[in-house]
């Protein structure tokens, strides 16, 4: 199901990357869209829109250290213009905003270093991750950061890279991460293109340039009006939705069902990070049936399941919790994009309440087999093969979708995007894990990202620090899970038959008639003669 061949392997460098992913070294200049400007608008101190993914380095004799990773992001920074770029907005509204590149861009400023106090472990580099993710974006700078981070146990280094939603659409931009990974470890010769910032332009000139464009283009000027509608509407959804807030607290209904998930977030993360062996779902899925996506929600179905009863909450029968899951589909009715696909939610009702895990995972499987039948679903080995390190784009794109998406009747977001079955590397040093750090939305304290790569299946689990002080537990709860589905298709087990089947019909048992006892003499006989 996984590709085994590197996608790109021995093409020619990064240059030849940027070619396969349709992106070419030019000026970029373009207005908003109007999905974007919703992203921006809901943008709290409280639900920072910005996704990340961390990754841990093996630098063995690759010499990366921080000035190893700013040379390397200023080569691969041509790639992804839009990473130079700022949003600037046209006075009085007359057009949407307009990216402009940054003439006082600063690469340094964005590449940040940080460091571990000893020992440099996991859990201390999960809270450093936590508290940067809790910081927005300088929304008057280039929406991105990446945080350089050493000190870590076995002298391996970490790179936490996030983004704003808005800067990758999957159409004109991908994920800066994407473009920084190399299928070989050998050194590449960088080529800077000399690039330098024009001058920016006045308000004045934007104000002129808005009005311009919208007499030339009628379309322009119905897009701004669609906008400011937009905009409108959103504040006063906004208003209405406090009030909606306040009656349904005082009615205490919910669309969804009452979970720990559906809690307005503080300003606060906290960040699980787990690892499992990929050998293990396949396993699953070569005894039970399915796909490696049935068996990744069918564990967390029962991880959530096991969890709630650490909190000693009730997990009837028939509670579900309803999921979120973004899906890559090839649809010509949807805008196309540089990776070959577009990426859909779908909306997917975990059986917490089921106790057997096989249960458990033939009503996932069951559940998503509607989406396998439309003909639109995309092979995880075409997601894994698409160059670079994809999985970086898959998930910003499936947190747009889920932006959009999650409304009232969605309990839990989860991503789950298929990775290259094999090392890469970044600038010569090998990746040896990586895990999404997907954002949280409103009305949302949990949401779960899970990236597969080069024989490990890794979650990201990304919480409210506030109101979900024992997450930690939920990270056990995923290995005891996915213990209990190998458990079930150990070659020792004996596993219920599976479907209806004919009863087995007996053959009825021979008898045969008893012998007769010989007839024996009544007459004593005395002894020692045997009469």
């Amino acid at each position: 199901m996984w590709s085994n061949r590197p996608p790109g392997a021995g093409l020619g460098g990064p240059w030849m990357m940027m070619t396969r992913l349709g992106l070419g070294v030019r000026a970029m200049s373009e207005r908003l869209r109007a999905s974007d400007l919703a992203l921006l608008a809901d943008e709290t101190p409280q639900t920072p829109m910005h996704n990340a993914t961390l990754e841990i380095f093996d630098p063995s004799d690759s010499g990366l250290n921080y000035d190893a990773l700013l040379a390397h992001i200023d080569d691969r920074i041509a790639f992804v213009p839009r990473y130079r770029q700022h949003v600037r907005r046209v006075p009085g509204r007359l057009a949407n905003p307009v990216w402009v590149d940054d003439e006082d861009f600063d690469l340094a400023y964005h590449v940040r270093r940080s460091a571990l106090p000893r020992p440099g472990t996991l859990d201390q580099l999960r809270e450093l991750a936590g508290r940067i993710m809790s910081r927005r974006l300088d929304p008057d700078r280039p929406l991105w950061e990446v945080y350089f981070v050493e000190g870590l146990e076995g002298g391996r280094v970490a790179v936490l890279s996030k983004s704003h939603q808005i800067l990758v659409d999957g159409i004109s931009t991908v994920d800066l991460g994407q473009v920084l990974l190399d299928v070989d470890p050998g050194p590449r010769h960088l080529v800077h293109d000399g690039w330098a910032a024009p001058n920016e332009p006045t308000p004045t000139s934007l104000a002129v340039g808005a009005i311009a464009e919208s007499i030339a283009d009628p379309r322009v000027a119905i897009t701004t009006l669609r906008s400011n509608a937009e905009a409108v509407g959103r504040t006063l959804s906004g208003a209405a939705g406090k009030v909606g807030a306040i009656a349904g607290g005082l009615s205490r209904r919910r669309t969804a069902p009452e979970t720990p998930f559906n809690i307005e977030p503080s300003a606060q993360r906290r960040l699980v990070c787990v690892r499992t062996s990929l050998k293990d779902y396949r396993k699953i899925r070569r005894v039970h049936g399915g796909t490696v996506n049935d068996v990744i929600l069918a564990t967390l179905s029962g991880a959530i399941r096991a969890w709630l009863m650490t909190r000693a909450e009730s997990v009837g029968a028939s509670r579900r919790l309803r999921a979120l899951v973004p899906m890559s589909v090839i649809d010509e009715e949807l805008e196309p994009t540089s990776l070959g696909s577009q990426v859909v939610g779908h909306l997917v009702d975990l059986p917490i309440g089921e106790g057997s895990p096989v249960v458990r995972l033939h009503q996932v499987s069951y559940a998503l087999r509607a989406h396998s039948e439309t003909g639109r679903a995309v092979a995880a080995d075409r997601i894994a093969g698409v160059a670079g390190f994809a999985p970086t784009t898959f998930h910003s794109l499936g947190s747009r979708v889920a932006f959009k998406e999650a409304r009232g009747n969605v309990n839990l977001v989860i991503t789950n995007v298929p990775g290259p079955q094999f090392p890469m590397y970044l600038a010569g040093a090998e990746m040896v894990e990586t895990y999404p750090v997907p954002p949280l939305f409103p009305g949302f304290s949990l949401s779960v990202g899970v990236t597969s790569y080069d024989g490990a299946v890794y979650y990201g689990i990304s919480a409210d620090r506030d109101a979900l002080p024992d997450i930690e537990v939920l990270a056990q709860c995923v290995r005891e899970a996915l213990d209990e589905l190998v458990d079930s298709a150990s070659d020792t087990r004996v596993r219920a038959p599976r479907g209806r089947r004919k009863p087995v019909v007996k053959p009825e048992p021979v008898t045969t008639e008893p012998s007769k006892p010989q007839p024996t003499s009544s007459r004593p006989t005395k002894p020692g003669t045997g009469e």
